[in-house]
């Protein structure tokens, strides 16, 4: 069966799975939901730390068979900008390898997966988008995950 990026993936066949079991799915995202509203109304975290751990979870939960960080990028920066504040770039305006970034954003998310958000922090952090920029990343995003 091919699948589409976008749809939920199905219960898998063989032992391989990334993410939570996908009858989970839909309960895990209800969970981080609520999750972050409560993180919002009670000001547990600062905005960039909520982004954060919102990422993480949303790319663990890993709800599509692809495309899952590219979803979580594109909805974190839509919950940054419901906060008020610039989206990140996730490093794609830099001068430095792809390769060098995607490392860092792969380890700094390992680190959160033993509950150390401190690397994922520091990594959101020092790609924030410029206000021009914002928009004009959000129409490319959307653009790409719309050709997919």
């Amino acid at each position: 069966m091919n699948r589409v990026a976008g749809h939920r993936r199905s219960v898998k066949k063989s032992g391989k799975n990334v993410g939570v079991e996908a009858c989970r799915i839909p309960q895990e995202l209800g969970q981080l939901i609520d999750d972050c509203r409560f993180w919002i109304e009670h000001n547990s975290y600062e905005p960039d730390q909520i982004a954060a751990r919102f990422h993480h979870r949303l790319v663990w939960i890993h709800p599509y068979p692809n495309g899952n960080g590219r979803h979580g990028r594109l909805a974190t920066g839509l919950l940054l900008v419901q906060l008020g504040l610039e989206r990140f770039s996730w490093g794609s305006r830099n001068n430095i390898d792809t390769g060098v970034t995607r490392e860092h954003y792969v380890t700094a998310l390992q680190e959160a997966d033993r509950h150390n958000f401190q690397p994922l922090l520091e990594f959101v952090r020092s790609w924030r988008c410029s206000p021009f920029n914002r928009l004009n990343d959000l129409f490319s995003e959307v653009a790409i995950n719309l050709a997919l």
